[in-house]
């Protein structure tokens, strides 16, 4: 029987006994201690001595931090399967994914039914088992439309609302020894769960061989199939007599067969022993790992394969067979579970025949050297939502570095913090917030890190502390031939001069060094106005954000009529100094903006106004966009912009406040030149009104100078003149001939190289 090529799971079976609870607890976190993967338990809810499995495997995830949990297995007769799936993902969500789903029909039906539990007959139980695993997982489906509706011969669910969605894809492992019940799970599980001491009929390669036919029959491979084996009865003694009885190094002989030999590739010991769990872990479990791991790269043993169902919906732009077998479990494919919350980009929905989603450099690495030899075409996406839609794409490939997500202040004092491009700046607002710094970075927390921090960052606090890309001191890169490299002044100047507003032609970046400065509470007013004279409110905002000192910065909403209710802007004005009178003097004014029909006020942290709601991306926001500069808000501007919000074919435009210490940087210190403009302009709206858009755009665009390529969908080449203004597209396209002369990266408004 082969080796099916899934990474090791190693872990305990811990007996939950009632009589000394504290004492299972404690083993579930020496598991964890000792660098084992996962702790599970019994549930025999008819047992008075034990604990109930479902409520100690909730205190275990909260005791712990990174340990998965699993009953071994859960009785399904007293856990209706609806039931057990919202807990389920509830217990998955909490736990940030560390709950996996260990199923059985239960046995001792006589108990099963003084209980006023559904025991059932051998078959029945087959039957039964199979419907609660379609339960379980259409309950899970919270993208799939309506409610779940299921009428079985044993279960039936009338109307039942879908979710909570799992915070990653639950493995359902069946335990089972009958051929029926292995049948059930080559057609229905993510993995068989048995025991060593168990293992007599049928045979070990009986079982494995009735799993495989059954998947191979259901159009499945084997491989997509985890094999589990539970380990009683076992110790270390110096003899090394008796099976897994005998010292470490007996231990690991005796394992590698059964992982390379005979398939399996998790082990759960049944010994409720300290010093059993502790040998297992420091001792056999890195042994086992390194021995599994030599001997796989002596025969070129890949990763587990994928499901056919994966297999029929791949593109045949892309050649999987040479995709490196470390990466084969970070990759996402149409069909697999999980590839939904990946395809789509907040504003543009995606089709990629593949998502890699990043934990590292390495995997950067990996990723753009496979990547780049499969002539399709090549997002990436940091953690953030992405306007403009360039961090999807339809049939190719998307390096996804939501994974990437740490943040770190490496000096307090200096305000010197490391941040990886999966993050999303409110997370970044509210790590920095204990060690009273900040950092600018836009008006929404959700916004990913590495999106806005290679293009341009107008926050919040632009015209006091200037662009987020302004506070940028060095980066580590991954560039188009695959090399990892850390620029700053010093360290490849040019690429580095490049990366701060063209970032994206040019690499992958890995991490941002920052300096954040000291911040605290804020005042935030948001009021808002009856627009209907827009040209005269769009004026007198501009006037006064000019004339405000810099320590405010505000951004304006402008939204067109809508059942009956007039234009109206939202204005959102946020004052970073710390004299209160000198606050509510730069702030009083804009109530004279227009007539008002709400405001509201606050003072609180930064962090606050920018917290993150963590959405997920569903190809949902505003389909296309426009972006310009405005040098001031001028009357005729104004006029054009009334005009366009009117004529009901713009679903909005944004402007956001430049100025101010936006200024103070000189236009050639980085590819960012925009220095002289006051405002920027967003303008955007659904597909069908893409033509009316440009017609409006276009009466605007001679006023224009400059353009935000984050907010711009258009790809017209001219315009890169506006986002680059020369001599810098010049500089920019040699230094493309030099880093990217094959165009790698070409999606985020590609800058063609010097010929």
């Amino acid at each position: 029987m082969p080796d099916y090529g899934h990474p090791l799971v190693l872990g305990t079976f811990i007996t939950p006994t009632a009589l000394d609870p504290g004492r299972v607890v404690q083993l579930a976190e020496l598991t964890e201690a000792v660098n084992l993967d996962i702790a599970s338990f019994q549930d025999h809810p008819h047992r008075a001595d034990f604990l109930d499995t479902y409520t100690l495997l909730t205190w275990v995830a909260a005791k712990t931090s990174r340990l998965r949990v699993s009953a071994n297995v859960m009785n399904l007769p007293l856990r209706p399967p609806a039931m057990l799936a919202r807990a389920a993902a509830s217990l998955d969500v909490l736990s940030q994914g560390r709950f996996e789903l260990g199923l059985g029909a239960g046995g001792f039906p006589k108990a099963v039914h003084a209980m006023g539990g559904a025991g059932h007959s051998p078959g029945q139980s087959v039957k039964a088992l199979e419907e609660a695993i379609s339960i379980i997982r259409e309950v899970w489906d919270a993208d799939e439309a309506g409610p779940l509706r299921f009428d079985g011969e044993h279960y039936s669910v009338p109307a039942m609302k879908r979710g909570p969605r799992p915070a990653h894809d639950i493995n359902i492992w069946l335990g089972a020894y009958k051929p029926r019940m292995l049948r059930l799970t080559g057609r229905k599980a993510d993995g068989w769960l048995s025991t060593l001491q168990y293992l007599k009929m049928p045979g070990m390669a009986d079982a494995h061989k009735i799993i495989d036919d059954s998947a191979l029959e259901e159009g499945r491979l084997p491989g997509e199939i985890r094999r589990l084996l539970n380990l009683l009865d076992v110790g270390f003694s110096t003899t090394g007599r008796g099976h897994l009885q005998g010292p470490p190094r007996q231990w690991v002989d005796e394992l590698l067969p059964l992982v390379l030999e005979h398939g399996f590739s998790a082990f759960l010991i049944g010994r409720d022993d300290p010093y059993v769990i502790q040998t297992f872990g420091e001792e056999v479990g890195p042994a086992l790992r390194a021995a599994v791991a030599r001997e796989r790269r002596s025969t070129g043993r890949k990763a587990a394969v994928r499901p056919n169902v994966t297999l029929n919906k791949r593109r045949t732009t892309i050649d999987f067979d040479v995709l490196p077998g470390e990466m084969t479990s970070k990759v996402l494919r149409p069909g697999d579970r999980g590839y939904e919350d990946v395809r789509h980009s907040y504003s543009r929905a995606g089709a990629p025949a593949l998502v890699i989603q990043c934990g590292n450099a390495d995997d950067v690495v990996a990723a753009v050297t496979y990547a780049r030899h499969q002539n399709v075409d090549i997002s990436v996406r940091s953690g953030g939502h992405g306007i403009s839609g360039r961090s999807t794409n339809d049939g190719g490939i998307v390096i996804d570095l939501s994974k990437m997500n740490s943040i770190r202040v490496l000096d307090a004092n200096t305000g010197r913090i490391r941040i990886e491009p999966g993050a999303r700046w409110g997370h970044v607002a509210r790590a920095l917030a204990p060690h009273g710094l900040a950092m600018s970075s836009g008006d929404y927390g959700d916004v990913g890190v590495g999106g806005l921090a290679t293009t341009g960052g107008i926050g919040y606090l632009a015209r006091k502390y200037g662009l987020t890309i302004d506070h940028i001191t060095a980066a580590e890169i991954v560039v188009a031939d695959g090399r990892k490299l850390r620029v700053d002044t010093t360290h490849h100047p040019s690429l580095f001069w490049a990366l701060r507003g063209a970032g994206g032609n040019f690499g992958v970046v890995t991490a941002f060094e920052l300096d954040a400065y000291p911040l605290q509470d804020v005042a935030q007013v948001t009021i808002t106005v009856d627009a209907t004279d827009t040209a005269d409110v769009l004026t007198e905002w501009g006037r006064m954000v000019e004339e405000a000192p810099r320590d405010l910065s505000s951004f304006m909403s402008l939204l067109p009529r809508r059942r009956g209710a007039p234009v109206t802007a939202r204005i959102t004005l946020v004052y970073a100094g710390d004299d209160v009178e000198a606050a509510q003097a730069a702030l009083m004014p804009f109530l004279e903006v227009g007539p008002v029909l709400q405001q509201e006020a606050q003072l609180a942290p930064y962090h606050a106004i920018v917290a993150p709601s963590d959405n997920r991306h569903v190809g949902q926001g505003l389909a296309d966009s426009r972006s310009g500069m405005l040098e001031h808000m001028t009357r005729e501007a104004a006029e054009n912009i009334e005009v366009a919000i009117k004529s009901g074919d713009i679903m909005i435009m944004q402007f956001r406040s430049m100025g101010g210490a936006v200024h103070d940087v000189p236009r050639d210190r980085m590819a960012w030149a925009h220095r002289t403009q006051h405002f920027s302009v967003l303008a955007a709206t659904a597909p069908t009104k893409v033509p009316r858009l440009d017609e409006h755009w276009g009466r605007l665009y001679p006023l224009l100078n400059g353009m935000y390529l984050s907010f711009e969908t258009g790809t017209d080449p001219a315009r890169l003149l506006d986002a680059f203004p020369e001599p810098v597209l010049t500089r920019l396209r040699r230094l493309k001939a030099e880093w990217d002369p094959h165009e790698v990266f070409n999606q985020n408004f590609n800058i063609p190289p010097t010929p």
